[in-house]
């Protein structure tokens, strides 16, 4: 476990831009507008040879709990209380605001030390903020630049006390206990958040009754146990592994995704492209449904993007305990599914209750199963056995009397699974002949409903027709 840094500070003080900076990539949303960021996002921080978890958390306001901006500063208040220092940011170019005053008075009653610095203190724009920032009581703050990168060596020196330098964990993907990345997105309130809420046991996401609390794409581990445990295959010298009974998983929620042309708003805009970037980041994907508004034409856009980039699909139906006529329901949306995504067949539908938890394990199950499938690798000489009795059992056609001969079949790459084809004319192969070996695929190798891909690749030989 790496060491944690929590980044606190009234909304707009560039918190997100440092995260990003730290992390190295544009992981969290940066905007103009005051209180984008809401839930506490996570990453991992590098600055020099000092590694740990950065947390980026909302703007710290004075709200009632129960109002929106509460909820947002009691998981600010969460993150801290986990955190091995406080990294206290202030904008330079505005100075000490009271509210700057209340969070300080709030961290020197925690019992997380805290360092402080002053942002946005490029050239002289940020001195008067740095003077009036001793005020604050958390000694000689540390002038920074989280745009421009600016004082970075003086806050490696601060931070330097309080964390440990430590080593990133690189693991294998592909093996059996590596951590399983599952991305829950959905239309805005399906339940996305209060889902991830029941598996994680604790109120770690922002919920409510408005729409479109989530913003940023949040990645949370966890450890499920699983109540059915299998047994993994034996390794080359015939041992047989252990049971994998705790099985590790980043879970990620999302933004609510409605459809292109409802989306107006600057923010949204920048939500719905960071809820894609996480499909791409993810392996396995769940689709949640609303089960009291059954299945809409923007599900199946967004199961589709799933599809076109690769990812295990899973489709659950949401708020069960509240469904009408679940059978009737059920069976809707499975008809519904078969025509709506007649490109990937048989995908996994699972009723659940984020309230009750009915379902979450069969969901985390499935999730596991499809993300084997999807790394899944055929032995060479199982998939050109398959291959030959495929094309014997339904030859390829003779457009113009002149026959198309396919040689044979290697698995080019998992993850998704993607296999190619030579031989000679196949450009004028049908496309109903490739979905023919495509379902094939699925069918006799095990691949079930993950996206599989086939391409094509003609012979270079001169002389390869007269084969």
């Amino acid at each position: 476990m790496l060491p944690t840094v929590a980044i606190i500070g009234r909304p707009n003080v560039g918190k997100s831009t440092l995260f990003n900076r730290l992390v190295g990539k544009k992981l969290a949303l940066v905007d103009d507008m005051p209180g984008v960021t809401r839930d506490r996002r996570e990453g991992q921080g590098r600055l020099f040879d000092l590694e740990f978890t950065i947390v980026d958390t909302a703007g710290y306001e004075d709200e009632d709990p129960d109002t929106l901006p509460g909820r947002m500063r009691m998981q600010t208040e969460a993150a801290i209380s986990g955190a091995q220092v406080a990294l206290f940011l202030i904008d330079g170019r505005v100075g000490v605001t009271p509210l700057d005053e209340e969070i300080a008075r709030w961290l020197r009653s925690s019992k997380t030390p805290v360092v402080l610095a002053v942002n946005k203190a490029e050239g002289k724009q940020g001195d008067n903020g740095i003077l009036e920032s001793y005020a604050l009581g958390f000694g000689d703050p540390i002038a920074i630049s989280g745009e421009h990168g600016e004082g970075m060596a003086d806050l490696f020196q601060s931070l330097l006390p309080h964390i440990d330098g430590g080593a990133f964990e690189v693991p294998d993907p592909e093996a059996p206990d590596a951590i399983l990345k599952l991305a829950i997105v959905g239309r805005p309130n399906a339940g996305k958040s209060t889902l991830i809420n029941k598996l994680l046991g604790e109120n770690r996401l922002i919920t409510g009754p408005e729409a479109g609390i989530t913003r940023d794409s949040i990645s949370v581990d966890w450890i499920w146990t699983d109540p059915s445990p299998k047994q993994a295959e034996p390794d080359e010298d015939g041992n047989i592994p252990p049971l994998l009974t705790e099985r590790r998983v980043r879970l990620i929620d999302t933004a609510g995704m409605r459809k292109r042309a409802k989306v107006q708003d600057k923010l949204e805009k920048l939500s719905v492209a960071d809820a894609r970037h996480a499909i791409d980041f993810a392996e396995v994907v769940v689709l949640l449904l609303d089960a009291t508004k059954g299945l809409e034409v923007q599900d199946l856009k967004i199961a589709d993007h799933v599809i076109q980039e690769g990812r295990a699909l899973i489709i659950a139906i949401n708020k069960w305990d509240v469904a009408v006529d679940g059978s009737g329901l059920f069976n809707g949306i499975r008809a519904a599914l078969e025509e709506g995504l007649s490109q990937l067949k048989g995908v996994p539908l699972i009723a659940v209750s984020a309230l009750t938890g009915k379902g979450l394990d069969q969901m985390i199950s499935a999730a596991f199963d499809a993300r084997e499938a999807w790394n899944k690798r055929v032995p060479t000489g199982i998939l050109n056995r398959w291959f030959e009795a495929a094309i014997s059992a339904n030859p390829p056609p003779a457009p113009g009397g002149k026959r198309i001969k396919l040689r044979y079949m290697t698995q080019a790459r998992n993850r998704p699974p993607t296999f190619v084809i030579f031989g000679n004319r196949t450009d004028e192969l049908p496309a109903s002949y490739a979905r023919y070996l495509l379902n094939g695929i699925r069918r006799d190798l095990d691949f079930g409903a993950v996206p599989v891909r086939i391409n094509f690749r003609s012979s270079k030989n001169p002389f390869a027709d007269n084969g």
